[in-house]
């Protein structure tokens, strides 16, 4: 009995192993399919979404197998509900992997959940495969096994960066929920915001269980501050509740700006009307799925299978995380098949006699080759393309949607290519602004006007503005106290700028004035003290005469200057009005006088050569003619000259040298005229260089940044004395260094020009002698206020109420000329004035040098080209001078008159060749000047022995 029993279990044993052999047989020769379990983990398969992206799912094989039945492999789906947390969702998958051996596993739904479960699958090599889990913290895991195909929420940052800059919001409150979902993304955004100069006051974290009052303490906290503009991260149902309590406490009124990560807006089909009611006017980032035909034709197939299913729910519906479910299917369906796995493929991991569950986990075969085929996944899903990069989606488009009444209306578009757009494919516009990129947008309280991002906080609280306290220089800021009353009053040139600075604004900012003073009334301490209590808070502003600087603007922001920039240097003033004898000679420089005389002399010489032969004014003994060229030359300075000149080229030079002179004399007199009348005014020093090498004091005002500079220059404490007023100021400059006083003060631009409009007519301002940014308004870094109030100044400084201002405040002394003016000052005329007219003088005299020399050459060549080898070259010159010296009778000079001197003129002045002197005129040398002899009447002849010649040319 025992052996047939043992014989009919052999027999059973073995027809199921030839059932399975051959099962699995005729599967790989393509007669049957190769189940293949994948687990599934969601969060309450009872609840709306859970049953929506199962569905998802199911239908994801169901139209990929039915369009790809040739495949050898089909995923068998093992559902397991992680109800909601994390315990659940490990347990779940510890059970797939363990129990069921699914070879990966789809989900789990959140970021923590996905945490936990990733190191299942690293473990026991089984791929985990999220559509819905997507906090960048998952990303630092560096899990191989760990698959995205959904957006990591860092993708999106760079769109919300870009809204906050388009609208020009400086800071913005992070709302986020108090978890691993809401942690990962801060860092990113916080990161992306400073790159487009935003800052991040206060970030409002709120607990996935905080109760409503816990929710509504925090938007009270919310709506102190100053910043109107919030970006919110959290979880539908959270955020849910924290609209609900914002639009009651009239947070989603008009001034105020929401945006929200893809979260919300992707999530928006699960909410209730009434919930998104309550989000009117929000502004959204939403992931872009691209319409195409197959997700028209896939949306109606899903609502007919939802409903045949679940014919309780009536206008279902699913979000977009439903579609990332449906390729994230599709892919590892792919992937399985791409893999060809044939059997379960898990083996036993090396474990202790001791281990616990986790360390006995089987190990999967197929799971790191599964793991490469989901890597190179490569297809066009119906939430667009599918491309995996180090596991993660890659997303380049968002959408900006804004919600107004029950949906969500897309206003522009965000590419990583080309920013916001409203329109993708729009090519670039110039647009300061979002309003020209993006289509029209309702904000909150249906407003049409972009919020600024702040207001002053709903509690009533001013401004606290801190004023400088100071004796001196009060025109700027004047703080007095009445004793009968214990009132203060703060006025000044600074405070009427701010006040007309903040009348300009678009809205109203209350504030109070509050003087930087001790009980005793005096100051508390230097400017740089005063602007410190910025970053300390204790004042939200400072008002005043103070300096931009770059030490201070490390901790505070400064509006636009208002008044002029520079450090200057105010000295006494002299009369160095000439009272000698030789101030005739001051109004030209010493150059130029040389210059005068030197061309006075060749001038001279010029007029003489060109009128010589023919002018009897320029003709007898040597020392006459030299004292008549000299006489004409200088005679032309005061146009006195009586010789008259008869040569072209004479007059010539002449109407350009009486044109020089002209200019000359006229400029003159005008110089001397001055030097003589007019007050020259100099300051006795011109450079601080020159106060250092002589060791002498210099001022500096009161509590300010300027004794710093003076000692980075290189003064000692000794040489550097302080002054209170300008009264104070007066008395230093007046004593003078070596007399107790100082001899410089030096200080900002602003405050010596109202030194100055009472005691124009003793000192002067030198300089900028250092380069500083003006006087502005004080604020905390990054406020808000800042660029409204620079706006509102740059305003006032452009408009007339400046000049009434200073009109009011800076009075002048009747006597004091405009400081901006420029000063009458004489100077010596020097030849760099000049030069281009001697230029063209000289240049016109040896011009007609030229022409002279070379028409008197020319009509003369015979003398120094003639053949005879006798007379030498030296004598042919001074047969040339010879020629020069004598009268030229052809001349219409001499023909008019007979002549009236004893030489016997030849009908031709000078014989045909300069050889035919006899040889009986051996006394007969070169004559100059006008050396007078008788030609004889051999003169006539033709030509002149050399031989006999030679006693009187000489060879050279």
């Amino acid at each position: 009995m025992i052996n047939k029993n043992l014989a009919n279990l052999t027999l059973v044993v073995f027809i199921c192993f030839f059932f399975v052999s051959s099962r699995i047989g005729l599967a790989m020769l393509g007669n049957e399919t190769i189940p293949v379990n994948v687990g599934v983990v969601l969060d309450d398969l009872h609840s709306m979404e859970g049953k929506a992206w199962l569905s998802c799912i199911k239908m994801a094989l169901s139209d990929f197998y039915a369009s790809h039945s040739h495949y050898k492999t089909r995923l068998v789906l093992n559902v397991r509900d992680s109800n909601q947390n994390v315990v659940g969702a490990a347990a779940a998958a510890l059970d797939l992997i363990k129990n069921a051996e699914v070879q990966a596993i789809l989900g789990p739904v959140t970021s923590m959940q996905a945490n936990f479960v990733i190191n299942l699958g690293d473990q026991a090599h089984v791929p985990i495969i999220s559509f819905s889990a997507t906090s960048p913290s998952l990303t630092s895991l560096r899990s191989s096994y760990f698959f995205r195909f959904t957006q990591n929420d860092s993708s999106q940052v760079n769109t919300i960066s870009a809204i906050v800059k388009g609208f020009g919001w400086r800071q913005v409150v992070l709302v986020y929920i108090d978890n691993d979902f809401g942690e990962g993304v801060m860092s990113h955004i916080t990161d992306a915001l400073q790159e487009v100069d935003a800052f991040v006051p206060y970030r409002s974290a709120i607990s996935p269980s905080a109760t409503d009052n816990q929710i509504l303490e925090e938007l009270y906290k919310l709506m102190t501050m100053q910043t109107r503009v919030f970006i919110v991260h959290m979880t539908s149902d959270l955020s849910s509740r924290l609209f609900a309590k914002a639009k009651e406490l009239g947070m989603m009124s008009e001034g105020y700006a929401w945006l929200t990560t893809n979260e919300i807006p992707n999530s928006l089909k699960s909410m209730k009307s009434s919930v998104i009611h309550s989000m009117r006017g929000l502004l959204g980032v939403q992931t872009y799925v691209p319409i195409t035909s197959e997700l028209d034709e896939f949306n109606k197939r899903w609502k007919q299978q939802f409903q045949k299913e679940n014919p309780a729910i009536i206008d279902a519906d699913y979000e977009v995380f439903g579609l990332w479910a449906y390729d994230a299917t599709v892919a590892l369906a792919m992937a399985v098949e791409d893999v060809g796995i044939t059997n379960s493929g898990f083996k036993n991991s090396n474990a202790s006699f001791n281990s616990t569950d986790l360390d006995t986990l089987k190990v999967s075969q197929y799971g790191p080759k599964l793991a490469q085929a989901l890597s190179s996944t490569r297809f066009n899903g119906l939430a667009g393309d599918v491309s995996l990069i180090d596991g993660q989606l890659q997303s380049s488009t968002f959408t900006i949607v804004n919600i107004n009444g029950d949906v969500a209306r897309g206003v522009g578009f965000w590419t990583l290519q080309s920013g916001i757009k409203k329109t993708l494919g729009q090519s670039s516009a110039n647009c300061s602004t979002l309003n020209c990129n993006l289509g029209p947008i309702i904000w909150p309280g249906d407003s049409f006007s972009v919020p600024k991002g702040w207001e002053i906080p709903t509690n009533g609280k001013k401004l606290r503005i801190g004023v400088p306290m100071k004796d001196g220089f009060t025109e700027f800021v004047k703080v007095t106290k009445d004793p009968s009353t214990n009132r203060t009053d703060i006025t000044g040139f600074s405070i009427d700028v701010f006040k007309a600075a903040v009348e300009l604004l678009p809205y109203a900012l209350p504030y109070e004035l509050i003087p930087f003073a001790k009980p005793d009334g005096t100051s508390a301490g230097t400017y740089n003290d005063l602007v410190y209590q910025v970053f300390l808070e204790t004042f939200d502003a400072v008002v005043g005469d103070t300096t931009i600087r770059a030490n201070r603007s490390l901790y505070v922001d400064f509006s636009m200057p208002y008044t002029e920039s520079g450090i200057v240097m105010v000295v006494p003033i002299v009369d160095t009005r000439s009272k000698n004898a030789w101030a005739f000679l001051k109004p030209l420089t010493w150059d130029l006088w040389l210059t005068i005389s030197c061309f006075l002399v060749f001038i001279g010489f010029v007029v003489w050569v060109l009128e010589h032969r023919i002018n009897d004014d320029f003709r007898g003994p040597p020392l006459h003619q030299v004292g008549t060229s000299i006489w004409f030359s200088f005679s032309t300075m005061v146009f006195a000259q009586r010789e008259k000149v008869v040569s072209n080229l004479a007059r010539f030079v002449m109407i350009i040298w009486v044109f020089v002179m002209l200019i000359l004399t006229q400029s003159y007199t005008a110089s001397l005229a001055s030097l003589l009348t007019v007050q020259q005014l100099h300051p006795i020093v011109t450079d601080i260089k020159d106060l250092l090498r002589n060791g002498d004091t210099v001022g500096y005002a009161e509590n300010t940044y300027v004794y710093n500079v003076l000692r980075e220059v290189g003064f000692d404490d000794s040489k550097l004395k302080e002054f209170k007023s300008t009264e104070d100021l007066d008395a230093l400059l007046s004593k003078g260094s070596a007399n107790g006083g100082i001899a410089a003060a030096i200080d900002e631009t602003p405050n010596m020009k109202v030194f100055l409009g009472k005691y124009c007519s003793k000192y002067t301002m030198i300089g900028p002698i250092f380069k500083t940014d003006g006087f502005a308004f004080v604020f905390p870094k990054r406020s808000p206020l800042v660029p409204d109030i620079s706006h509102a100044v740059l305003s006032v400084t452009e408009g007339e109420k400046i000049l009434d201002f200073e009109n009011k405040w800076f009075k002048k002394d009747s006597n004091c000329e405009d400081l901006s003016a420029p000063k009458v000052s004489s100077y010596s005329l020097g030849l760099e004035s000049f030069w281009g007219l001697f230029l063209v003088a000289g240049v016109a005299s040896i011009i007609a040098l030229v022409i002279f020399f070379a028409s008197f050459t020319y009509r003369h060549r015979h003398i120094l080209v003639h053949p005879d080898s006798r007379a030498s070259t030296w004598g042919r010159i001074r047969v040339m001078f010879k020629i020069f010296n004598e009268k030229d009778l052809d001349c219409h000079t001499f023909k008019s008159s007979p002549p009236h001197d004893s030489v016997k003129a030849s009908p031709n002045n000078f014989p045909e060749s300069p050889l035919s002197y006899t040889t009986n005129q051996t006394d007969r040398n070169v004559v100059f000047f006008g050396e007078q002899q008788t030609p004889s009447t051999s003169q006539a002849s033709p030509e002149v022995n050399f031989e006999e010649l030679s006693f009187a040319f000489p060879e050279a």
